[in-house]
């Protein structure tokens, strides 16, 4: 199954009018819109859902067993504090990576632990924009891998 469920957490709707010394100036809709041509020249279909709201996250990857060969997320501040999406993505068994624009591990001390990357089948961080490419390409080689 070439189909990729993308998730984008917390705020990064803001992306490109917040804090762009840590997150850069890109925007979402670049970040789709790059994530979309990738996909297309690998034949993968991506779903991309943008959530602030915990349990929308959750009961999306729940529902991601026998739909989607993997997973790709950035759980924005929910990477820190989310039992539940943690949870989630235990329970089901979709291979996910977990990625994030910034360097998590360089910056204030309680981003530096990952309740997710556990679960996970590898976290990429701190590439910006390229941390999205990068997560997708592995991604696709984990559904490739089924």
């Amino acid at each position: 199954m070439k189909k990729i469920l993308v998730i984008h957490g917390p705020n990064l709707n803001l992306l490109g009018k917040r804090e762009a010394d840590v997150y850069g100036k890109v925007t979402i809709e670049e970040i789709n819109k790059d994530l979309k041509r990738m996909a297309g020249a690998k034949k993968v279909t991506l779903v991309i859902v943008q959530s602030n709201y915990e349990g929308e996250i959750v009961d999306l990857i729940g529902k991601s067993k026998g739909k989607y060969g993997a997973i790709l997320i950035n759980p924005a501040a929910y990477t820190h504090t989310s039992i539940a999406i943690r949870d989630a993505i235990s329970a089901v068994k979709v291979p996910t990576v977990e990625i994030h624009l910034s360097n998590i591990y360089g910056r204030e001390e309680f981003r530096h632990k990952s309740l997710i990357s556990p679960v996970a089948k590898g976290q990429i961080c701190g590439f910006g924009k390229m941390s999205y490419i990068l997560g997708l390409e592995a991604a696709i080689s984990l559904v490739d891998k089924k």
